[in-house]
């Protein structure tokens, strides 16, 4: 299986309320373990983003500046 490359979109704040970063859905201890995460993690991971990030209100405001 080949690398999945981080979902980070150079959008880098943390929701105060959910913990997670406004741009890609990740958690902080997602987004600093990346590097050491199988490729089966990761794709779990980058699964569940749209879902996160959909429940977030002020996320589509972030993401559009």
């Amino acid at each position: 299986m080949a690398d999945i490359e981080s979902p980070c979109n150079k959008i880098c704040a943390v929701d105060p309320i959910s913990a997670l970063c406004v741009g890609c859905g990740r958690t902080l201890a997602e987004i600093e373990g990346w590097i050491r995460f199988s490729a089966a993690e990761r794709a779990r991971i980058v699964a569940e983003l749209p879902r996160r990030l959909a429940a977030q209100p002020d996320a589509e405001r972030a993401r559009s500046g």
